[in-house]
């Protein structure tokens, strides 16, 4: 329990970084403790579209892997004041419209993706923000799925697409070994968003099935996902999520098919999801977001 007390000291905040407007866009918009979103701040690195970022260490992120027109691999690590660092190219293949989650009280796992195919790998990334080979995990080949942390130390993946839309999660250790395919309950669907809240919970929520969902699932700290729970909000899918405080969360920018959004929800430490709130920055779609500090 030293991690829930030391990010509770901490206060966390979140950002949200890079995405796809008219076209690929190297920006970021940090979040204070309290979930005010600022004013977007022109951030070092490639433009792009679809990364995945994940909270590491007790008090960094990274984003990595995404689409510029041709798949990368380079990562950009964020310090514990929300400095955006430089492009770095990592080791693994290069990807995009995959999911990334904090485990193992310090560390992180990057997981599934799209290459021109669909692709059932995992990298793990250490306390020091460095990032390891691909490793051929089990369970179903995919993309456009997302992930989140649980309990004080466990992650899990959950819904995608690998040809048609799935409901099926996979739960990651505290060592980041992945489990095989589990079915939950709940609409199969993808492009959607995830992060924990509460101190030891998750939740996905928002996605596209044949039209835009409204909807979210809790993630108990034992990761035994809800029901569907028809929320507040507008209609949604390629959108972004993260924790902020010691135990509040929200959900930020996406596409409702025809209109790219400058909107957040807040979400309580029990998971109730508030009403629509415009925020300041650029109206996009197709991002990443995570903790830091």
């Amino acid at each position: 329990m030293g991690f829930i007390a030391s990010a509770g000291a901490v206060l966390r905040k979140a950002l949200f970084g890079y995405w796809l407007t008219s076209s690929n866009q190297s920006m970021t918009n940090l979040v204070s403790n309290t979930g005010v979103v600022s004013t977007d701040t022109t951030g070092v690195g490639t433009a792009r579209q679809y990364p995945a970022a994940a909270w590491y260490s007790t008090d960094k992120a990274l984003f990595g892997y995404w689409y510029t027109g041709s798949f990368v691999s380079m990562t950009n690590l964020v310090s514990n004041t929300g400095v955006v660092s430089a492009d770095t190219t990592w080791v693994g293949t290069a990807r995009y419209v995959l999911a990334a989650a904090w485990y193992g009280t310090d560390k992180a796992i990057f997981g599934y993706w799209y290459t021109g195919s669909f692709v059932s790998m995992t990298n793990l990334v250490s306390n020091t923000g460095v990032v390891s080979a691909d490793t051929t995990w089990v369970g179903t080949a995919r993309y456009a799925l997302a992930a989140a942390w649980y309990w004080t130390d466990k992650a899990l993946f959950g819904y995608w697409y690998n040809g048609s839309f799935q409901s099926i999660t996979n739960l990651v250790s505290n060592t980041g070994v992945v489990s095989a395919d589990t079915t939950w309950v709940g609409t199969a669907r993808y492009v959607l968003a995830a992060t924990s809240y509460g101190t030891d919970k998750a939740i996905f929520g928002y996605w596209f099935t044949s039209s835009n969902q409204s909807i979210t699932n809790l993630v108990s700290n034992t990761g035994v996902v809800s029901a569907d729970t028809t929320w507040v909000g507008t209609a949604r899918y390629a959108l972004a999520a993260s924790s902020y405080w010691t135990d509040k969360a929200l959900f930020g920018y996406w596409y409702t098919g025809s209109n790219r959004q400058s909107i957040t929800n807040l979400v309580s430490n029990t998971g109730v999801v508030s009403a629509d709130t415009t925020w300041v920055g650029t109206a996009r779609y197709a991002l990443a977001a995570a903790s830091y500090g």
